[in-house]
């Protein structure tokens, strides 16, 4: 029998996306006692440079170097593959892979090829997530290849979106909060998605029902997790002459 992969975690970005990634990796996990969970090295850094000040405010730190670093780490520490808990950090996501021997796995990649494989009815996609994920067109590159149309709210209901990520950062998941996302969600079936990538580790943690049918990409994210560590299947770029 395959020995266990240990993941590594690039987290921090925010730290409640974190710690929220690590509960979906805990209730996926089919176990009876400690000893069948999987192994997680974390890194949860809040001190990673601001994504928002560095793409959409332009005048911050680039985060690569310091993700790289951490992504170095991870490796030395023992992780056999390593995950970004932060949609918008995969603008970095290459800093990080040629940092370090082993794979990385792209949640981007991950989530347009779960949709394109689970719901190929559907050929306009709604995305909910900061608007630095639309402005460097993560998902829009990706979707392209997949002949998939990338559907984003209005700029007024995007820029309710930005906030209302800002207050999940500052621990606010009040009643306020809740019903501004769900207008946001309304606004995208008005614009003809059914359905739409929950594409914002800070609102997979906000969590609840909402008007549109959602794919959550944290969910995504740690069902892959789940199934590499177990050896269930293989990272992408990962060879058994790895670590």
């Amino acid at each position: 029998m395959k020995k266990e992969k240990i993941v590594g975690i690039l987290g921090g970005m925010g730290p409640e996306a974190t710690v929220d990634l690590m509960q979906r990796i805990i209730r996926l996990t089919p176990a009876l006692d400690d000893m069948d969970h999987i192994r997680c090295i974390v890194d949860n850094n809040p001190k990673v440079p601001s994504r928002i000040k560095a793409i959409i405010e332009g005048d911050g730190e680039d985060p690569g170097p310091c993700m790289a670093d951490m992504g170095k780490r991870l490796e030395s520490w023992g992780a056999h593959f390593l995950v970004i808990a932060c949609n918008t950090a995969h603008y970095y996501y290459d800093a990080v892979q040629d940092a370090v021997k082993i794979p990385v796995i792209n949640l981007i990649d991950l989530v347009s090829n779960h949709v394109k494989d689970n719901f190929p009815e559907h050929d306009k996609v709604g995305i909910l997530a900061s608007p630095a994920v639309a402005m460097t067109g993560l998902y829009a590159k990706r979707f392209k290849e997949l002949g998939i149309e990338d559907v984003w709210p209005d700029p007024d209901y995007q820029e309710r979106l930005l906030n209302i990520i800002k207050e999940i950062k500052k621990g606010n998941a009040g009643s306020k909060v809740r019903e501004d996302y769900e207008k946001v969600c309304e606004n995208l079936l008005h614009k003809g998605a059914k359905i739409a990538i929950i594409a914002c580790t800070e609102l997979s943690a906000l969590g609840g029902d909402l008007p549109i049918n959602a794919i959550d990409a944290a969910q995504v994210l740690a069902r892959e997790i789940v199934q590499v560590a177990k050896n269930q299947k293989e990272p992408a770029s990962y060879t058994d002459s790895g670590p």
